[in-house]
């Protein structure tokens, strides 16, 4: 039975355990978020994701809490993200590339801290190449004809400002899938 002074909440961090930078093993996320008072805590994969069940008191400031706990037990900054399970349904259902959803690893979610200004999206621009994304609520649709790491969109969609963290459609709906089984 859910504890009504808890709520769940989707944990993002932001580039950990790529190469040798930023390493953050699971287990000890896992302990920094119980030290949280996070409850029934679930990583998925390596790269830096959790679905926890947070005190509703401390939803407000928790990404704030997360960075903290991370930078004083290991000494490094890491953006964090929080999303509601709500927030990441509409990420899913908001797909405007639904055909590739058969190819997770071409289709990604960039989460933002805030959603850019039509000014800066405009400036930018949504199409480079074959590459192309669509703005969301806090969030960018990205569509990669090829590779992540070389497509013509990294640039663009980093000089829209404020933090970001992607994730390939596969771990998206992942997440949202241990969401929907709490």
């Amino acid at each position: 039975m859910p504890d009504p002074g808890h709520v769940t909440l989707v944990v993002l961090l932001r580039a950990i355990n790529l190469g040798a930078t930023n390493k953050v093993q699971m287990a000890h996320l896992r302990g920094l978020l119980a030290d949280l008072d996070a409850r029934d805590v679930v990583t998925h994969l390596q790269s830096g994701q959790a679905v926890v069940d947070a005190p509703a008191s401390a939803v407000a400031g928790f990404a704030d809490r997360v960075h903290d706990a991370i930078e004083a037990s290991l000494g490094l900054s890491i953006d964090v993200m929080i999303r509601t399970p709500a927030e990441l349904a509409a990420v899913v259902d908001g797909n405007p590339f639904p055909h590739l959803v058969a190819s997770p690893k071409r289709l990604h979610a960039v989460f933002l801290d805030t959603t850019p200004d039509a000014a800066a999206v405009a400036a930018v621009g949504t199409r480079h190449g074959e590459d192309e994304f669509v703005v969301g609520d806090r969030v960018l649709y990205a569509a990669f004809a090829g590779s992540t790491h070389d497509s013509p969109l990294q640039v663009p969609m980093r000089r829209l400002g404020g933090r970001q963290t992607a994730r390939n459609w596969a771990t998206v709906t992942a997440l949202h899938d241990l969401c929907t089984k709490r």
